[in-house]
């Protein structure tokens, strides 16, 4: 381990309190990019304007989009703590638009797979979801799509199959992997 990466090591596990895990791992080869991305995650992840319902909502639909077993693995769970419903996952997982969504959740549903399909989501779509999170709301999911999206390259790249983790935690196998 290079110095760089030691001080990165270090770093990480001050803000995190763990050892790398996941795509940080894999990160760890670019000790400055690590201590960026732990930055960034750190706020997405519990400082954004979305409350963990949503950013985790998000967080799912960007790790199907981008066919990431691990960080669904990883996220599903913590998603149905947050309140996301089961049957929302399992459309999500299964490649449909979940059904019976909240206000909220059904903008930001639009707006993220705009995000993730699009250069630029239509107007009303993002007017939508700037009138059912906020500015601030909207700017924060971005942020969670494009960070996820790097972890999700990073572990898709880095990791190939063993980024696919065996547990589903009551999830089904997402159709990204059928």
């Amino acid at each position: 381990m290079t110095p760089a990466q030691q001080q990165a090591l270090d770093e990480f596990r001050r803000l995190r309190g763990t050892d790398p895990f996941g795509p940080f791992v894999a990160l760890l080869k670019s000790p400055e990019l690590l201590n960026k991305v732990s930055a960034l995650g750190e706020y997405l992840r519990y400082r954004s304007a979305l409350p963990p319902r949503l950013s985790e909502f998000v967080i799912l639909i960007t790790a199907a989009h981008w066919h990431q077993q691990y960080e669904w693995d990883l996220h599903a769970p913590i998603a149905l703590k947050a309140g996301v419903a089961q049957s929302t996952l399992d459309a999500l997982a299964s490649g449909q638009r979940p059904d019976g969504l909240a206000e909220d959740e059904a903008s930001l549903y639009e707006f993220c797979r705009a995000v993730h399909d699009r250069t630029r989501p239509p107007e009303a779509v993002h007017g939508r979801a700037i009138r059912a999170v906020g500015e601030q709301g909207v700017i924060d999911a971005i942020g969670i799509c494009g960070y996820y999206a790097l972890l999700a390259m990073v572990l898709n790249v880095e990791n190939g199959p063993a980024a696919r983790s065996e547990v589903s935690h009551r999830c089904p196998t997402p159709w990204f992997l059928t």
